[in-house]
């Protein structure tokens, strides 16, 4: 809010949640006009019937996320099927879908202890 110079505007009337989801409930409940949520959580049902505006990506770096395979994972190549149909491009298709982009190299393999 401040790079986009509207935070000395409204800080007075700020309310801060515990997490997102709670940022998002407080604009569902119309306990809150105005909500930065993440735009998966913006394309709820529940939430459409409100505008979205996208934070620019120069007022606000994105958010990196990340998925892991556990080494003591009791089904390994079901885990496996599932990183390979979220890496595929219908996984891709539906997670754009809910507001999330991957990077063509976004999968690190790491083994850890």
């Amino acid at each position: 809010m401040k790079s986009l110079g509207v935070y000395d505007r409204v800080k007075d009337r700020i309310v801060l949640g515990d997490s997102v989801m709670q940022a998002a409930q407080f604009v569902e409940s119309g306990g809150a006009e105005v909500g930065i949520i993440s735009q998966s959580l913006a394309f709820a049902p529940r939430l459409q019937n409100g505008r979205l505006w996208e934070v620019p990506i120069n007022a606000y770096p994105r958010r990196e996320q990340g998925g892991v395979i556990l080494a003591w994972t009791q089904d390994r190549p079901a885990a496996e099927a599932l990183r390979d149909f979220v890496l595929s491009g219908r996984g891709r298709a539906i997670l754009h879908r809910h507001g999330f982009e991957l990077e063509e190299n976004s999968w690190i393999s790491r083994r850890y202890g």
